[in-house]
């Protein structure tokens, strides 16, 4: 999966285990729910952690929602579920795998 590497320059707040903010494992890094955003550390600084490339989920048979069991965050104008280090978004009748 492609992500645009797009740095967060005015970015100043530290996330860790700690920081109050969401922490969202994905691959080899842990992403953060930042007021909308995700985020990731990158050689010093922090990257707005966005894909380039739709991907559906095409196995994907749980359907997330309130009470599903997985946390939600919010990512832009919707919601991501957190489920087995990815992020799932609803989109067109079938989940997106982030």
């Amino acid at each position: 999966m492609a992500t645009l590497h797009q740095e967060h320059p005015t970015h100043e707040h530290i996330h860790g285990p700690a920081c109050g903010h969401t922490a969202v494992p994905h691959g080899d890094h842990t992403d953060y729910a930042h007021n909308g955003h995700m985020h990731r550390e990158h050689s010093g600084h922090w990257d707005e952690c966005e894909s380039t490339d739709h991907i559906t989920h095409s196995s994907h048979t749980h359907e997330h929602g309130q009470g599903c069991g997985h946390s939600a965050v919010t990512h832009g104008d919707h919601l991501d579920y957190v489920h087995d280090g990815h992020r799932h978004a609803a989109h067109d009748g079938h989940w997106d795998d982030h």
